[in-house]
C-alpha cells in the first residue's frame, strides 16, 4: 500500500470519528428533564432527541407562574408524567411478577361544562379527543365523572357501545351539597346520610372518602377498553334547570368527598388523563437497532437484555418492548436495560441463613439444602395431616348432624309408629316400605331437575329407579302440619292396603325429611286430560279406549266406597289425576295423602275447595263432602270423554264461559247429543253406547246428590253399556228441571255474595299446563263424622 492511500484511509477514519463525536455530544445535549419531569426517549426535547414527531416535548413556562412545563407537542397538551413500561420481575418468596406492556404519558385536558357562569357552551355540545393515526390511546383505567344534577352524560365514539352515566339530584342531600365539604365537616357527619359508614355513632373524613359517586350528586363510569377517539356529551333531562354541570375524562379517583360541587371543578378547567403510548411496527429499523430479542420465546437472554414482541392495542398494532428478567431501565435506549442487584434490593431474598449472589440478569441464593429438605418434608407431612384431620372431623360433624336431624324427623313424622305396625303386621301392611331419604336420594339424582314429572301447588313429583330396577314416582312435598302427623300414619297405613288394579299403588314412604315423602309406582303413558285435550291426534283416544278407561275409573272408585276396609273418598276426580298404564288401561291417583297432615280430619268444613268445573253443587250448599260429590265429578269426566272439551268452556255464539257440566246438561235436555260429541269418535263409535253413557252422565250430574246414583251402581251401567249397550237405557226424567235451575242459581248466588260464614276457594282446571292443586290439598281424604 501506498504511502498516498494510507494517509487517504486514515483521514477517512478521523472524519468517521468526528462525526460519531458530534452526534454523542449532540445526544449529550438533550434535555431529559422539564420542570422536574423525566422525559425518557423515544420522547425527548429538541431537535434529534425523540423518535419522530409524536414524541416531540417541548418545554415551556406557564404564562402566570413562570414554571417550565413540558408539553406534547402532537397535542398541545401539559404533561404530567412519563411512565416506560413496567420492567419484567422475577420476586421469590410470594412475590409476584408483574408486566406492563405499555407505556403511559399522563397529560392534561379540558373539561366539558353546560350551564356554568361564562363557560359559553350549550347543552348538547360534544367535546371530542381523537387520537387517531398517532401511537397514543387513551388508556382504560380512565373512567368518566359527571357533577351535576338532571343530567345524561354520554362517553361517545368509542366501541363496541356508547357509555352513558346519570345525574339525579337528591333534595336531602343536597341541602348538604351547596355548603359544605360533601356531606361531612372537619369535625362530624352528617346523621342518617349514609349509617354504613358509622361505627359506634361516630366518623371520620376518611370513611366519607370511601364513599363512591352513585349517581346522586355525582357519577362515575370506567372505560370497557382502550379508545383512540372519545367524545363527551351532556344533555339537560330538565329543560327548565339552569345549574352548572361538568364533565370529564380522569385517571384521579372521584367520590363524593371531591366531586359535589360543580363550580369548583368548573373553575380548575382541566382533569388529568392517562394516555398509553407504544412504539409503532413501522419504525423497522429502530427496532433492529435495540438489539432486543424479537419474536415470542422470551425466555433465552444470554445475548440481550431486553425483549420486543407485537401486541393490539385499540386498533395499533405495535412492537412492545421490555426489559428481561433481572434487568430495568428503558427498552427504547441502547443501553437503558441495566442488571438488577437483586441481593441489595429485596431484603432476605434467599431467606434467613442463606447467602446471596449477584449475577448478570439474575442472583443464586447457597444454603443447606438438608436443613430445608427436612423442614420442607415435615412441613408438607404436618399440613397434610392438619388438612386430612380437619376434613375428617368436618365429615364426621356434618354426618352426626344428618343422622340426628333424620332421627328427628323420623320420630316427628311417626316413624315408630309406623314402624311398630309395620312389625306387628297390624292392618295386612306387610306390602309397606319404608324408604330412606339417601336411597330415594339415589334413584332420583339428589332431586335433579331432569327427574321431575310435575309440579303441583303443594309440592313436586320426581321420577326414580330404586335398586331393584323398579321405576317409581316420589312426592316431595312442600309443607307440614305437626298436628296431623297421627292422621298421616293412618293414611298410609289404609293406603297401603288399596290392592285395585286401577288404582295407582303406594309403595311406601320415607320419614327421615322435614316433609314426609311418599313413594308410587311409576305409570308410564301420563294423565287423561294430556290424552283427550292436549294431543289432538291420539290414536289411544278412540272411543272403545274412552269406554274402557270410564269402566277402570267406575271400578276403582266403586272399589274405595264400597269394598275398602273403610270407605275412601277421592276427592278431587278429574282426568289430570287418571293415569294410563303401558296398556292405555286407567289408574285412579293423587289421593291427596302426602297433603292430608295439612287438613281437617272430618268431611264438614269451612273453606269450599277443588277444581273449577268438577266440584258438586251441592257441596257449595252444605259443605259436606259425601260419596255423591265423586260421582258428580265422575259425571264430568264421562262428559268430557264424550264431548272432548275440558271441563270449562266458551260458548262460541256468546262468547259465554261455563262449566262443561252446565253445557252438557242443556245439551242433553235440547237432545242436541251428536252436536256436542268429540269429532274424533263420531267415525267408529256405537251411537247406542255414546247415548247411554250420556244418559248415566247426566243422572251422575243431577243437581240433588240423593237423585245420583252412588259408583256400584254406576259401574254395572257402564259394564253393561260396554257388554250389551242394546239393553243399556238409562231412563231420565227431565220433569224436575225447573227445581233443579233454581238450586243452581241459588248456588251461583250463594257465591257471588261472598257469605262472611264460609269461603270458596276453587282452583282453575288445567289448560295446557300442570293440573291444578287438588281439593285435597285443604279436604281430609277419610271422612269421619263429628257430629
Amino acid at each position: 500500500m501506498s504511502y498516498k492511500n494510507t494517509n487517504y484511509y486514515l483521514f477517512l477514519i478521523l472524519f468517521k470519528l468526528t462525526i460519531l463525536y458530534t452526534a454523542g455530544l449532540a445526544a449529550s445535549d438533550c434535555l431529559h428533564d422539564c420542570g422536574g419531569i423525566a422525559i425518557p426517549f423515544p420522547f425527548g426535547i429538541g431537535k434529534d432527541c425523540y423518535l419522530d414527531e409524536h414524541y416531540k416535548i417541548e418545554c415551556k413556562e406557564t404564562p402566570t407562574s413562570r414554571k417550565l412545563v413540558p408539553v406534547l407537542s402532537s397535542f398541545d397538551l401539559d404533561v404530567v408524567s412519563i411512565t416506560l413500561p413496567n420492567p419484567r420481575t422475577d420476586y421469590r418468596n410470594g412475590l409476584l411478577e408483574t408486566s406492563r406492556r405499555y407505556g403511559s404519558v399522563r397529560v392534561k385536558i379540558p373539561t366539558i361544562s353546560t350551564g356554568c357562569p361564562n363557560d359559553g357552551n350549550k347543552t348538547g355540545e360534544e367535546l371530542i379527543m381523537n387520537l387517531t393515526g398517532s401511537p397514543f390511546f387513551i388508556d382504560d383505567q380512565n373512567s368518566l365523572v359527571a357533577v351535576g344534577c338532571n343530567s345524561r352524560v354520554s362517553l361517545t365514539q368509542i366501541k363496541p357501545n356508547t357509555v352513558v352515566c346519570e345525574l339525579n339530584c337528591n333534595t336531602r342531600r343536597d341541602s348538604h351539597m351547596i355548603n359544605n365539604i360533601p356531606f361531612l365537616k372537619k369535625t362530624e357527619c352528617f346523621v342518617d346520610l349514609f349509617p354504613d359508614i358509622y361505627n359506634d355513632g361516630e366518623c371520620t373524613e376518611e370513611d366519607a372518602k370511601e364513599i363512591e359517586c352513585d349517581g346522586n350528586g355525582c357519577c362515575r363510569v370506567g372505560l370497557s377498553e382502550p379508545q383512540q377517539v372519545v367524545g363527551i356529551n351532556i344533555t339537560s333531562n330538565d329543560e327548565n334547570s339552569a345549574s352548572c354541570r361538568v364533565a370529564f375524562l380522569t385517571d384521579e379517583v372521584y367520590d363524593l368527598s371531591n366531586s359535589t360541587k360543580p363550580q369548583e371543578l368548573f373553575h380548575k378547567r382541566y382533569a388529568t388523563v392517562t394516555l398509553g403510548w407504544v412504539i409503532q411496527t413501522n419504525k423497522t429499523s429502530f427496532l433492529k437497532s435495540l438489539n432486543c430479542q424479537l419474536g415470542k420465546d422470551s425466555t433465552t437472554y444470554s445475548e440481550t437484555n431486553c425483549t420486543c414482541g407485537k401486541s393490539t392495542i385499540s386498533g395499533i398494532i405495535y412492537a412492545n418492548c421490555e426489559c428481561n428478567k433481572g434487568y430495568k431501565g428503558n427498552p427504547y435506549d441502547k443501553k437503558g436495560c441495566e442488571d438488577i442487584d437483586e441481593c441489595k434490593t429485596i431484603p432476605e431474598i434467599c431467606g434467613k441463613g442463606g447467602t446471596c449472589e449477584n449475577t448478570i440478569g439474575s442472583f443464586q441464593c447457597s444454603a443447606d439444602k438438608t436443613k430445608a429438605i427436612v423442614l420442607g418434608v415435615s412441613a408438607a407431612f404436618g399440613a397434610l395431616a392438619l388438612v386430612g384431620g380437619v376434613w375428617w372431623l368436618r365429615k364426621f360433624l356434618i354426618k352426626k348432624r344428618m343422622e340426628k336431624r333424620k332421627k328427628k324427623f323420623f320420630k316427628r313424622n311417626g316413624g315408630l309408629l309406623l314402624q311398630q305396625k309395620l312389625n306387628t303386621r297390624e292392618g295386612n301392611v306387610e306390602t309397606t316400605r319404608i324408604f330412606r331419604s339417601r336411597e330415594l336420594k339415589k334413584a332420583t339424582e339428589n332431586f335433579s331437575e331432569n327427574r321431575v314429572l310435575g309440579h303441583g301447588g303443594q309440592g313436586t313429583v320426581y321420577k326414580g329407579m330404586l335398586l331393584d330396577g323398579r321405576t317409581v314416582a316420589v312426592k316431595k312435598s312442600k309443607v307440614i302440619d305437626e298436628d296431623k302427623l297421627q292422621e298421616f300414619i293412618n293414611e298410609v297405613v289404609i293406603l297401603s292396603q288399596i290392592n285395585h288394579r286401577h288404582v295407582v299403588k303406594l309403595l311406601g314412604c320415607c320419614l327421615e325429611t322435614e316433609v314426609p315423602m311418599l313413594v308410587y309406582e311409576f305409570i308410564i303413558n301420563g294423565n287423561l286430560f294430556k290424552h283427550i285435550h292436549e294431543e289432538s291426534d291420539d290414536y289411544a283416544m278412540i272411543w272403545g279406549m274412552r269406554l274402557r278407561v270410564a269402566v277402570d275409573v267406575a271400578g276403582a272408585l266403586s272399589y274405595l266406597h264400597s269394598f275398602a276396609t273403610s270407605p275412601i273418598y277421592h276427592r278431587d276426580i278429574k282426568s289430570a289425576n287418571i293415569l294410563l298404564d303401558e296398556k292405555y288401561r286407567a289408574k285412579v291417583a293423587d289421593f291427596g295423602t302426602s297433603r292430608s297432615i295439612t287438613i281437617d280430619q272430618t268431611h264438614w268444613t269451612t273453606v269450599v275447595s277443588g277444581t273449577v268445573g268438577y266440584v258438586d253443587p251441592e257441596y257449595y250448599r252444605s259443605s259436606q263432602y259425601t260419596d255423591k260429590s265423586d260421582v258428580y265429578s265422575f259425571g264430568v269426566i264421562l262428559a268430557e270423554l264424550i264431548t272432548g272439551d275440558k271441563p270449562v268452556v266458551m260458548l262460541q255464539n256468546t262468547q259465554e264461559i261455563i262449566s262443561l257440566a252446565e253445557h252438557f246438561k242443556v245439551a242433553m235436555k235440547e237432545r242436541r247429543l251428536s252436536d256436542i260429541m268429540d269429532a274424533r269418535i263420531k267415525d267408529d263409535c256405537k251411537m247406542e253406547q255414546i247415548t247411554a253413557m250420556a244418559n248415566l252422565a247426566l243422572k251422575c250430574l243431577s243437581s240433588k246428590g240423593k237423585k245420583r246414583p252412588n259408583m256400584r251402581e254406576v259401574f254395572t251401567e257402564l259394564e253393561r253399556i260396554c257388554s250389551t249397550p242394546e239393553d243399556s237405557k238409562v231412563h231420565i226424567h227431565i220433569d224436575e228441571e225447573d227445581e233443579e235451575e233454581e238450586e243452581e242459581e241459588e248456588v251461583r248466588n250463594m257465591i257471588n255474595k261472598g257469605d262472611d260464614s264460609w269461603s270458596v276457594g276453587v282452583t282453575a282446571p288445567a289448560f295446557g299446563i300442570d293440573a291444578s292443586p287438588s281439593s285435597s290439598d285443604i279436604e281430609p281424604l277419610f271422612p269421619r263424622l263429628t257430629w
